[in-house]
């Protein structure tokens, strides 16, 4: 295989006989949406079809086509010779799907394979690029009569819109297939990339507009008890499918299409984000990388996600308050209670000084940890959780709780309903007290 530096051109003739071949496209650190532009000679868009995206998945002649996803890749499929005459480039372009700076990108990668494997790599990651928002990776032109490849790796400040209008598209006209990204509809977005989830985000959009919250913006985080009596939970599918219904919400909170998770026992585990890319078999996958253990640590965790999302208070207690632009809404589930109670009041009172809400959800009957006496569990089956949700010294009430016999036991729109509880009023608190910027 060939690494292909900046400006480097191959002949595909040898590799790629009649043009075709398949470009995977791997990028790490940011979401990024995948696109290409078959152009003519004075390199435009003459024809807004062969803009080939997740919405537009394949030219009318199929010389370019959107590979099918999988395994955290994106990519095309190309039959270059079946492209008309007038396009004499196709370029591949990648756009941050959210928020960021491509400076944020990891290492990553596009790949060129034809009938015998892959063939080439062009390598880039962060530090080839400053506060870009979109880049040109790589084209495809014609040349002596045949086909050759050049690694480009040029930047674009204005993402996927300076694009559109560098290839000469008309950005405003209905008639384009996507003018940029926010002209992309949410729900279009996930059916393109995740159909089964579209209902789950129709819902939860239904339950955010009831209480007044269609255009808000937050960071959503879901946190998991992985702790041994949890086990047929997650054999059953049970949390693969509540965890589905979180990203959704988070879909509805946050367009780059991803929430963070958490896993709790004894330890803290903190997996890749889950987003419309990995969402299948993300929870089995999860858990098979970091099994079942003993012990339910909720303080443990709490303070995990605290430093996650505000590094500066290192998970301790604050002499000030934190103030940020958008909210962290964390979903917490377990199965019965604590053993390090004493720090999980704590980390609760401490984040209530922090622009963030925990609301905490028991599943069926509470477990007893080494040091539970039996009174405990005389009036409810989670008891501390009920604690929290009333937990006194905190600046606001930044939790809430509930409980269910089983993650399914409520219907989509039912539970979206009682994930919005308290939360509004939480975030008019956060506001007036300045933790909300």
């Amino acid at each position: 295989m060939r690494q292909l530096s900046r400006g480097e051109r191959l002949p595909l003739a040898d590799y790629a006989p009649g043009g075709v071949l398949g470009a995977s496209l791997l990028a790490r650190g940011l979401a990024l949406d995948f696109a290409s532009f078959a152009v003519d000679a004075a390199g435009k868009l003459a024809d807004d079809r062969y803009m080939t995206f997740f919405n537009q998945p394949a030219t009318p002649c199929g010389g370019v086509a959107v590979k099918e996803q999988g395994s955290g890749h994106d990519g095309f499929r190309f039959r270059l010779d079946q492209l008309p005459s007038w396009i004499q480039r196709v370029v591949i372009t990648a756009s941050i799907d959210g928020g960021g700076l491509m400076s944020q990108l990891a290492s990553s990668s596009l790949g060129l394979d034809g009938p015998e494997g892959e063939f080439a790599r062009f390598e880039f990651s962060g530090q080839d690029f400053a506060s870009e928002q979109a880049v040109m990776l790589g084209e495809f032109y014609r040349k002596d009569g045949g086909w050759r490849f050049m690694a480009v790796g040029q930047g674009f400040n204005g993402g996927l819109p300076a694009l559109v209008q560098y290839f000469g598209a008309d950005v405003a006209a209905d008639a384009a297939p996507a003018a940029a990204a926010p002209a992309i509809s949410l729900e279009k977005r996930v059916e393109a990339k995740a159909p089964q989830l579209v209902s789950l985000v129709k819902s939860a959009g239904v339950s955010l507009a009831k209480v007044g919250l269609q255009e808000h913006r937050a960071k959503v985080c879901l946190v998991l008890d992985i702790s041994g009596s949890m086990g047929s939970l997650y054999s059953k599918g049970l949390v693969q499918r509540f965890a589905e219904r979180i990203l959704a919400l988070g879909c509805r909170f946050d367009d780059d299409g991803e929430i963070d998770v958490f896993l709790f026992g004894k330890n803290v585990h903190q997996p890749a984000p889950m987003g419309l890319s990995n969402w299948t078999g993300y929870v089995a996958q999860a858990i098979k990388r970091h099994p079942l253990e003993g012990d339910t640590r909720y303080g443990t965790a709490m303070e995990a996600v605290r430093r996650h999302y505000f590094p500066d208070g290192r998970g301790g207690e604050r002499s000030s308050l934190h103030a940020a632009a958008l909210p962290v809404y964390v979903m917490f589930v377990t199965d019965g209670t604590t053993s390090d109670k004493p720090l999980t009041e704590r980390q609760l009172r401490w984040s209530s000084r922090e622009p963030i809400f925990w609301k905490f959800m028991g599943i069926g009957k509470g477990k007893k940890s080494k040091n539970k006496r039996l009174s405990d569990f005389a009036d409810s089956d989670f008891p501390f959780l009920e604690k929290l949700d009333e937990l006194g010294g905190r600046l606001i009430d930044n939790a809430d709780f509930f409980s269910v016999s089983s993650p399914d036991e409520h219907p989509d729109a039912a539970l979206y309903d009682l994930l919005m509880t308290e939360y509004p009023g939480w975030l008019r608190q956060a506001r007036q007290h300045g933790l909300l910027t």
